[in-house]
């Protein structure tokens, strides 16, 4: 397929358009004009370009890209070297922030529902873009068997704030560094808030509203959603595909 097919039918299936975003989403820096081999990853960083370029990529398709607002405007150091090596090896760098986070398909919140098992999961309408999210666990679990699940599906030890004796078994959620949501899940009165990053001030809010909070980490919970659109598109356009995860632990 073309770049510009690619781009203009992930802008469509991700519903890019109806999103305020941090970052441009779409075609971020331009390469080859077709595309028969993608890679994808969570973040567009250096060791997921050499990687892409090793394995001849004609793209690569990223959760976390490039622009962000409030960087600098300038390609020089990091930037530059990452944009260079693209340039050098014609690869395209496409990449989708809140569309890929809130997709109902694909979505990191809807991937991460699917690996932990989590039964009904919907969106929480007051929240603005389909970001937060709701369900509830089959069973319920003990702190240190949802840990455990945790662990075993992310494959890293979460953080948790609360009260171990409580038992789960409704929860919210929000993957990334989504922990400043933990006040609209108290007003779902959901057992358990799961995000990934966590700051000093999330300490007393889950505390003071009786909430579990799981800190599972910003790179491992946005690992799936990626993952699932590159396995969309392989099999939706017989293009190969190579999911290449580069290990981050926050």
């Amino acid at each position: 397929m073309s770049r510009q097919e690619l781009a203009s039918y992930l802008d469509t299936f991700l519903n890019v358009s109806a999103f305020k975003d941090y970052a441009p989403n779409g075609l971020q820096v331009e390469g080859k004009s077709n595309i028969h081999t993608i890679v994808t990853g969570v973040t567009a960083c250096q060791a997921l370009i050499d990687a892409a370029i090793k394995v001849n990529a004609d793209a690569i398709l990223v959760h976390h890209g490039f622009f962000w607002k409030n960087e600098p405007d300038v390609i020089t150091g990091m930037k530059y070297r990452r944009i260079k090596a693209l340039m050098d090896n014609d690869i395209s760098l496409y990449g989708y922030h809140l569309p890929l986070d809130a997709h109902h398909g694909v979505g990191n919140n809807a991937q991460l529902a699917q690996q932990l098992g989590i039964i009904s999961p919907r969106v929480y309408e007051p929240v603005a873009q389909d970001l937060l999210w709701h369900g509830h666990l089959e069973h319920p679990l003990t702190v240190a068997e949802f840990s455990e699940l945790l662990s075993s599906v992310l494959k890293r030890k979460p953080l948790h704030i609360g009260d171990e004796t409580k038992m789960i078994s409704t929860l919210a959620w929000c993957t990334g560094g989504a922990q400043d949501y933990i006040d609209d899940a108290a007003q779902m009165e959901v057992d358990a808030f799961i995000s990934g990053e966590v700051s000093e001030r999330t300490f007393h809010a889950a505390i003071e509203q009786g909430l579990h909070y799981f800190a599972a980490g910003h790179h491992a919970t946005e690992q799936f959603g990626i993952q699932a659109l590159g396995e969309h598109l392989a099999e939706k356009f017989n293009i190969e595909h190579h999911f290449i995860d580069i290990v981050n632990p926050v």
